[in-house]
């Protein structure tokens, strides 16, 4: 019985030649004419200020981290049901991380939970768009402009996805994308950081530059460029922005294709949530979502475990997904909760995702269903 992976990276075709084309064009450093190429589609497609391609979504939160001034002691809100990225990227600048709870829905940042955890340190409201489904945006962003904070959005499973029209990432001040191998547009590792407010653009370019002013230099605004201000070396090698260039370039099809392995899974799962035995995702209509992932909820840790394992011994793998930040050593040591976190707690128990690539349709759709339905079943 041959074994269904949860991931498999998926390439379209072109990937291959376009890393050949970018040796070909003698540049494989960053910021040639395939990293160029992919800001310039992020741009077009998502309507934001500026798109800067990055090694990845951690780099990009760490300069989104930077770009708003974070200090020693400042805070940031944002759900403990996240990667650690999310709340390492302040951690670093000497943030403070304060968790709120998530939705029993979405499993996203619950807004009525954002503004009793606002004190006169706040600097930030991290939403974190799980699963490829939007925050509650319009809530957040007025919450911010009543209080006078920035919104930085860490879309890391968002691209190609909306809310209400809007494209996830180009909503909030600052948004941050994956392009990681486990996502839906991959380059192996890669992110963007998207900038939507114009007063961030030139200071994002230097921060990227290792705090140079390099970029101006290049477009011929300045004779020589120098060290101006903070930065690093966030920029992706030119092989990584050719991979990624091919895969944009099919972003449509990929996402198609994946909403229909994503209602497969829905339709098939429909019978098991009638008889209470697992809860399904839940999209709000206002939300179009990308299949980033397909997950169920059952009872319990215990049923969770059962199943996981229950569905390893028929070759099928399947995993959970976050242990809640506060939770952890780190967490416990140098952040803060504020308020009931219930949800956070129960649904990350309970949460399991099922396989999810491209290819993963037919038969090998059908075991992984029929799997699913004789462990919880049988």
């Amino acid at each position: 019985m041959n074994h269904i992976p949860f991931n498999r990276p998926y390439l379209v075709g072109s990937e291959l030649s376009n890393i050949a084309q970018a040796h070909g064009n003698g540049q494989l450093a960053g910021d040639g004419p395939f990293t160029k190429k992919a800001s310039a589609w992020l741009e077009k497609h998502t309507g934001c200020y500026r798109a800067l391609l990055a090694h990845s979504c951690t780099a990009a939160l760490e300069m989104a981290a930077i770009l708003a001034d974070i200090q020693p002691g400042d805070e940031v809100i944002l759900p403990s049901y996240t990667f650690v990225s999310t709340a390492n990227a302040f951690i670093l600048r000497g943030g403070v991380p304060v968790f709120v709870d998530i939705s029993s829905d979405t499993l996203n940042i619950d807004p009525s939970k954002i503004e009793p955890a606002i004190t006169s340190k706040t600097k930030a409201i991290v939403p974190v768009h799980y699963a490829g489904v939007s925050c509650e945006m319009d809530a957040i962003n007025e919450i911010a402009k009543q209080n006078g904070l920035l919104v930085i959005e860490d879309a890391a499973q968002g691209v190609m996805a909306t809310y209400k029209g809007k494209a996830l990432g180009a909503i909030g001040d600052l948004g941050c994308y994956s392009f990681h191998e486990t996502k839906n547009i991959i380059s192996g590792e890669g992110g963007a950081l998207l900038v939507n407010a114009p007063a961030f653009a030139e200071r994002s370019e230097v921060i990227r530059e290792k705090g140079t002013n390099r970029s101006k230099f290049f477009r011929g605004q300045v004779d020589k460029y120098t060290w101006v201000d903070l930065g690093s070396s966030y920029l992706p090698g030119e092989i990584i922005a050719a991979f990624l260039d091919a895969q944009l370039a099919q972003s449509r099809s990929i996402t198609d294709h994946r909403l229909q392995i994503w209602d497969t899974y829905h339709r098939a799962f429909y019978d098991l949530e009638q008889n209470g035995r697992i809860r399904r995702p839940i999209v709000p209509v206002h939300c179009e979502h990308n299949a980033h992932m397909y997950y169920l909820l059952l009872e319990s840790l215990d049923d969770r475990t059962k199943f996981i394992d229950g569905m390893k011994r028929k070759g099928v793998s399947c995993v959970f997904h976050y242990v809640p930040l506060h939770s952890s050593p780190y967490g416990i040591a140098h952040c803060r909760t504020v308020g009931d976190i219930s949800n956070t707690v129960d649904l990350s128990d309970r949460l399991v995702r099922l396989p999810f690539w491209l290819g993963l349709e037919g038969d090998l759709q059908t075991r992984v269903i029929e799997t699913t339905h004789g462990v919880l079943c049988g």
